[in-house]
């Protein structure tokens, strides 16, 4: 008897739903993404012909399009259950046109979460393929090809081969520039601070802090200025002027979009977005769970809504309810629409669990390590998106000294609320001593404090993802890759947490702000990105947004070609070539930078290049220190004698000595912080030395 063919992207996932629908009926087959594509060697784009795609079957996989026909001609109805999103559906209309399906029949399923309910009331509600949505990918792949395999070419013939250009990574790359910009342009500005330490009548300690004069607040520019102030009140008594009590409430976070998780994974779990993204997969194919089998842990992980589904919410009420008692629950979530600027592709749900009774601990054995990490900061945010605020009692002190204010500020938690299941850092009350208007109290100590305005912080990931969704720049699908991307082409690098453009990054961006200056413009990109909306709201034919962008490129190439000069990126060394004594020149290659002579083609002498840290090695004591990558791209030190010496360190090894146990110290770099530290977890000997990030 004939079977239902349903063709999903990813074997993971095909494996899972076949086993929700059963194989007696039902045969589940992945496309391994996508099946048809522009060709790789030329545009692919008739320009001439109103910008028609020119689309191929992609190389090396037409035995899975072979086996793909055979399946579909056998059974007796074909479901495409690609991804629900524009990408997703264009991959179904791909395949609907390699497998000869008419488009107009409803052949194409979608579902949210990967779980037998879900699969199952997808398989009930079929639909046409979404040919808007179609349009609106269509027009992005085109308008990307057209700008990186037009404006590519002059990168390779002015600066070298294999850089590339593109509609999203450029204005990226731009960003974190005009970021450096900003740090090295910075002029840092004096300021003070004056705080107070006093006694109360009954001898307890309160902290105040300078506020300003007669109400109003007074800025501290110069140690002047303060010394003024000093003398002022110089062997006065405070007089507590007023006293206020209130309540503040905080309100629980909203579930994840796909950026906010990769916000968080970075700043609480320290994950990179591709990490983060990798393993939201996983989590969304499905994994074996014991005792319960293959199943999707969380809901569709590309979106920009925060819209929970009603069932969803009455599922959280339920455990919220029973677990945690009525208080924590809060009855009036998100009754309103979503605010925002953009368009919110609110055909999704926000991110959460597809059962709220997997809690994280119960499925712990059956996941790795991170699996476990990224499914409880998932869980408990969407838990805690359902439950009540956090309340704090805050008391407000206002003291006077003549006619100059200090303030003082109490704070206690009156109610734990949504910080019961979703709380990542520790936080104390700050409890003021017993205190009433009128009262006088002893100046124990002034400490007048000197200190600088800080530059712009360079971004990390979650910081740069946070900005890419604020400015509308590219889409949850996109932030991921982007970064990968620039970091893969070598325009950015990473130190620490924070990325900072290499030279290449900036002899690229300042090539194409001079001479594509609006297609790197941000207001341009993500203008760009509300058209593509458009066209998936069926409002713009995509061709018409093709062309009218395409206009100005067109006329912006031909300049480019003749007004770029040739830029030269080797960087001479003062190494010398033992073949022919001239110096060697750093030049970079497929696999990276490497030491030719200067005389090349005369001379072919080459040799890699070592990255010295000045340090001998802490476990032979002969070899040097040597930065190294490994295969994933991520930095490492080794011993110049490997393999006879296996030293490694994943931070950098400083020199010092530990005077507590006599092991070698490393450089530790936080947010905040650079720390050099005993490696030795059973000593955790440290310092802080000032921060190399600004």
């Amino acid at each position: 008897m004939p079977k239902t063919l349903v063709i999903v992207e990813s074997p993971a996932k095909a494996k899972t739903i076949e086993k929700f629908l059963g194989k007696s009926h039902y045969t589940v087959k992945a496309s391994v993404g996508h099946v048809r594509d522009l060709p790789k060697s030329k545009l692919g784009v008739d320009i001439e012909n109103n910008f028609e795609p020119q689309y191929i079957n992609i190389r090396g996989k037409g035995d899975l399009i072979k086996e793909l026909k055979k399946e579909a001609k056998k059974s007796k109805k074909v479901y495409l259950a690609t991804d629900p999103d524009r990408e997703g559906e264009a991959i179904s209309w791909h395949l609907a046109y390699i497998l000869g399906l008419d488009q107009n029949d409803e052949c194409r399923i979608e579902f949210n979460e990967i779980t037998k309910d879900a699969i199952k009331k997808a398989i009930k509600s079929p639909r046409n393929i979404d040919i808007n949505l179609v349009d609106a990918q269509q027009a992005r792949r085109v308008l990307d090809r057209l700008l990186g395999y037009q404006i590519s070419p002059i990168l390779w013939q002015k600066v070298r081969k294999g850089l590339s250009a593109g509609r999203v990574q450029s204005v990226t790359t731009k960003l974190i520039c005009d970021r450096e910009k900003e740090i090295e342009a910075f002029i840092p500005d004096e300021y003070w601070t004056i705080d107070l330490e006093a006694k109360t009548s009954k001898d307890e300690d309160i902290s105040l802090k300078f506020y300003g004069r007669s109400k109003d607040k007074m800025e501290l520019p110069n140690e002047e200025i303060v010394n003024s102030i000093l003398d002022d009140i110089k062997d006065k008594e405070i007089v507590v002027n007023s006293i206020e009590a209130r309540t503040r409430r905080k309100s629980a976070p909203k579930p994840f979009t796909t950026s906010m998780l990769q916000q968080e994974a970075a700043n609480r779990l320290s994950f990179t977005t591709k990490k983060t993204m990798s393993i939201a997969q996983e989590l969304y194919e499905g994994i074996d769970i014991e005792n319960e089998g293959t199943v999707g842990l969380i809901s569709y992980i590309r979106t920009d809504s925060k819209r929970i589904s009603e069932e969803a919410k009455e599922k959280s009420k339920e455990y919220i309810l029973e677990a945690l008692g009525e208080d924590y629950y809060k009855p009036d979530f998100d009754k309103g629409k979503e605010k925002g600027s953009k368009k919110v592709q609110d055909a999704h749900e926000a991110i959460r669990p597809t059962s709220v009774i997997r809690t994280p601990d119960s499925i712990k054995s059956s996941l790795t390590k991170d699996q476990f990490k990224l499914y409880n900061l998932i869980w408990r945010r969407f838990i805690a998106s359902q439950m009540q605020d956090s309340i704090f009692d805050i008391l407000n002190v206002e003291c006077k000294i003549d006619d100059y204010i200090l303030k003082a500020t109490g704070s206690k938690m009156k109610f734990d609320g949504y910080t019961k299941i979703y709380n990542f850092t520790e936080r104390e009350d700050k409890i003021l001593p017993p205190i009433n208007e009128g009262d006088t109290l002893i100046v124990k100590d002034i400490l007048p404090l000197q200190h600088f305005t800080q530059p712009p912080a360079r971004y990390t990931e979650a910081s740069l993802v946070k900005t890419l969704e604020e400015l509308g720049i590219g889409r949850p699908s996109t932030y991921a890759p982007t970064i990968t991307t620039i970091l893969n082409r070598e325009y950015v690098e990473k130190q620490g947490s924070s990325l900072h453009p290499t030279e290449l990054g900036k002899i690229v961006t300042d090539i194409l702000e001079t001479n594509f200056q609006k297609f790197i413009d941000v207001d341009f990109t993500a203008t760009m990105e509300s058209q593509l909306d458009e066209v998936e709201e069926g409002n713009i034919p995509w061709k018409e947004v093709v062309a009218k962008s395409y206009e100005p490129l067109k006329e912006a190439i031909e300049i480019a070609k003749e007004n770029i000069e040739k830029i030269n990126m080797d960087e001479e060394t003062d190494e010398i070539c033992e073949n022919c004594g001239e110096h060697m020149v750093i030049k970079h290659g497929r696999f990276g930078k490497f030491m030719a002579c200067k005389n090349y083609p005369e001379c072919k002498t080459t040799k890699p290049i070592v990255n010295k840290i000045g340090v001998k090695c802490p476990k032979c004591n002969n070899g040097d220190i040597i930065l190294r990558k490994s295969k994933k791209g991520k930095a490492f030190y080794g011993c110049s004698n490997y393999p006879e010496c296996d030293f490694l360190s994943w931070n950098k090894p400083t020199g010092d000595i530990c005077d507590k146990c006599g092991s070698y110290m490393v450089e530790k770099i936080t947010k905040s912080e650079t720390k050099v530290v005993c490696p030795n977890k059973e000593c955790k000997n440290e310092m802080v030395k000032e921060n190399s990030e600004n």
